[in-house]
């Protein structure tokens, strides 16, 4: 199940960060959102402390800045649903730069922008740091469900091709002359998508003959030593133990 190729938001280091166990990279992500989560809004400063942690981590996994801030894009939707909550929201109002906000929607904006910007930048940290196939063997270390583990390797594993079938389709389509330009060419569009679903779906069966004609038994082997010692949990677990010493103060 080894792609030959690293995925986008992969950046191959070899940072101390770079080195920790899948799984324990993740535990330490889902540890320390747990603890933003839990952080009252109104502790400014405590958040403030926690982005100083991830500052740190980028620091240690030699991960740059701008990296980091371009991979945020996908964040852009949360942003403009909190700039919206202060304008519709009910309750106490202020006025800020001419315009009336709702302070009660002032609060969840910022408890929103701060809490997901923090979370994403985790996430873009993982990511950047462990490559997609070990954060899912990762998962199947710490006893995820094998099935939803399986999905997702082959969802990995097959994406790119299904994409390089779809761009393959669209370059005959155009050889042809085609261009989808208006509403008239919906049907055309829908008829390939029709025959790329049929595509991948026959392909899965011959995946799935091929799998079981070497054995496969429901269960992805493990051929790789995914074992973490007390010294990698302990440096994994040090950005949420830090955390939580910051809620603590703040409660």
């Amino acid at each position: 199940m080894g792609a030959g190729h690293h995925h986008r938001l992969y950046l191959p280091g070899g940072s101390v960060v770079h080195r920790l166990p899948s799984q324990c990279k993740l535990v330490a992500v889902l540890a320390f959102a747990v603890v933003v989560v839990a952080t009252p809004r109104e502790r400014l400063w405590a958040f403030a402390l926690y982005a100083a942690l991830l500052g740190a981590v980028v620091v240690a996994a030699r991960v740059p800045p701008a990296y980091v801030a371009r991979r945020m894009v996908i964040e852009v939707p949360f942003v403009l649903f909190a700039f919206l909550i202060p304008v519709i929201g009910m309750g106490e109002r202020t006025t800020v730069l001419g315009l009336s906000l709702s302070v009660p929607g002032l609060w969840a904006a910022w408890n929103i922008l701060a809490k997901a910007t923090l979370g994403v930048v985790a996430s873009i940290l993982l990511a950047a740091t462990t490559e997609p196939r070990a954060i899912l063997m990762g998962a199947q270390r710490l006893r995820l469900p094998s099935l939803l583990v399986q999905i997702a390797m082959f969802m990995l594993r097959y994406l790119d091709v299904i994409m390089d079938e779809m761009r393959r389709m669209r370059v005959a389509r155009e050889s042809r002359g085609f261009e989808a330009r208006n509403f008239r060419h919906i049907p055309v569009v829908a008829r390939s998508a029709g025959a790329l679903f049929i595509r991948s779906y026959e392909r899965g069966e011959r995946v799935h003959l091929a799998m079981l004609s070497r054995g496969y038994s429901g269960q992805m082997p493990i051929i790789e030593d995914m074992s973490a010692s007390v010294r990698q949990w302990g440096v994994a677990l040090a950005l949420p133990a830090a955390a939580l010493a910051v809620l603590g103060l703040s409660l």
